[in-house]
């Protein structure tokens, strides 16, 4: 399980410490503070990155749009991204505008301002053909990973960490090895949204993750998982034996 990923992108310290301070408090996770293109880029590239904050003027120069035009350009890189500034140029503005930013703020930023930018940008950058905002708007899915609103953060987590989803009426308890969540989702809409591959449906109430299963007792409509976590097996689903590799 992790938290959502930030790239802050700030020369300022001042501004680039009370950023991370609101940050971390409401469960966002900073992967580094960049003071120069060159180190933005750097950082972008080498960690996983799930949003950007970026300052436009970097001592003096306007390479936070830069930054954006470059990850703009290379194919599968691209993340969302909130400007900070304090130019009120609307050249500088108009040359912000086509790099697509998800929002547009002007420093010294509003806490409130700041988290609603980035959880706005997360769903409008989540609410593609492969992805699903969930009918409470506080969950973002894709087939690598969810976003699941918590408190005022959103947390990530990742598919392959997933264990089982068990259906209760309107919600799905989603398990992994050290969390449980509970979103508004029906087994059949999630089941359509996730890894065919990886994930199975065991029951009506019942997906699991493949990869997870430890044991198969067919006899008892029983299967053991990573965990000690138990799922039932029905007659309708008994195909999954034929999905895993056994040897006679």
């Amino acid at each position: 399980m992790e938290n959502v990923n930030i790239l802050i992108i700030e020369d300022t310290e001042a501004e680039s410490s009370r950023l991370v301070k609101t940050l971390t408090q409401n469960g966002f996770t900073i992967v580094g503070v960049a003071k120069t293109l060159k180190n933005a880029l750097e950082i972008f590239y080498n960690e996983k990155v799930d949003i950007a904050i970026i300052d436009i003027f970097l001592d003096g120069t306007p390479d936070g749009i830069a930054f954006a035009e470059t990850i703009n350009a290379v194919p599968n890189a691209a993340k969302p991204f909130v400007f900070l500034t304090s130019s009120t140029d609307r050249r500088i503005f108009e040359r912000a505008k086509l790099t697509h930013p998800f929002s547009y703020l002007i420093k010294p930023f509003n806490e409130l301002e700041i988290l609603y930018a980035i959880e706005t940008a997360l769903e409008k950058f989540y609410d593609q053909d492969d992805s699903f905002l969930g009918a409470e708007e506080n969950t973002i899915i894709s087939k690598e990973s969810l976003f699941i609103k918590k408190g005022k953060s959103l947390k990530k987590v990742h598919t392959n960490d997933i264990i089982y989803i068990e259906v209760e009426e309107k919600y799905c308890n989603i398990i992994t090895e050290k969390e449980k969540f509970v979103i508004l989702i029906s087994l059949v809409k999630i089941i359509e949204l996730l890894d065919a591959t990886k994930f199975h449906r065991t029951h009506r109430n019942f997906i699991v993750n493949l990869e997870k299963v430890q044991e198969i007792i067919p006899g008892d409509n029983l299967i053991i998982l990573s965990g000690n976590h138990k799922a039932t097996l029905s007659n309708t689903y008994k195909d999954i034996i034929k999905k895993i590799r056994t040897l006679k």
